[in-house]
């Protein structure tokens, strides 16, 4: 009898077990030696792949890094609908600070910070991969909040977002001791209340 051969791994999930296994050695060399230090070379080591598997993929270190810390923000980040859109954002904002805090997160985007300023491709690319997509996160559940009547019809949305992003990321580009868990209440109650304050007032 005659054993049929066993099939390879499918193409697909091949790629996308490189991809992981590129993400997390990356995020490790980032970790351990810094933003600075870290190569394509010593990834594709770490990783157990090939340099031409990586550059099939991304074009720079920092392109790398930033699909890494996009992931972790997306599963690390969640926004709940609870009903109660200030507790929602508390749990949200607090859980923004444990990943600008982490030692695998903390320094990756803090390199990659450092990256853009001259590098407008990747500037591009953080705007458009993780800005954009966080703060529409964040406006539609307090869309939806506005809808429910949590919050007033002519409440600045935008605005209310970039105040409570705003100082997360000012505390993280320039070295600062993100908030505790006190000062994000404070935070949340502060933007809170600035939205339903009538403006004439």
């Amino acid at each position: 009898m005659i054993t049929p051969p066993v099939s390879d791994p499918s193409p697909r999930r091949r790629s996308e077990k490189s991809r992981s296994a590129t993400l997390s050695a990356a995020l490790e060399l980032c970790a351990e030696n810094g933003y600075g230090k870290v190569t394509i070379e010593a990834i594709a080591a770490r990783a157990g792949v090939s340099k031409k598997t990586i550059y099939r993929w991304w074009s720079t270190k920092g392109a790398i890094l930033l699909d890494a810390v996009t992931e972790l923000v997306a599963i690390g980040s969640p926004l709940p609908d609870t009903g109660d859109i200030d507790a929602d954002l508390r749990t949200h904002v607090g859980s923004l600070v444990r990943l600008f805090t982490s030692p695998v997160m903390g320094p990756a985007y803090t390199g990659i910070l450092a990256e853009l300023l001259h590098d407008e491709r990747l500037a591009r690319a953080v705007n458009d991969e993780l800005v954009i997509p966080r703060v529409a996160l964040v406006y539609q559940r307090m869309r939806g909040a506005q809808e429910q009547g949590q919050l007033p019809p002519d409440a600045d949305l935008p605005l209310a977002v970039e105040m409570l992003y705003g100082p997360l990321y000012y505390r993280h580009s320039l070295g600062r001791v993100m908030p505790d868990e006190q000062r994000i209440e404070t935070l949340v109650a502060h933007v809170m209340r600035a939205l339903r304050t009538p403006a004439s007032s």
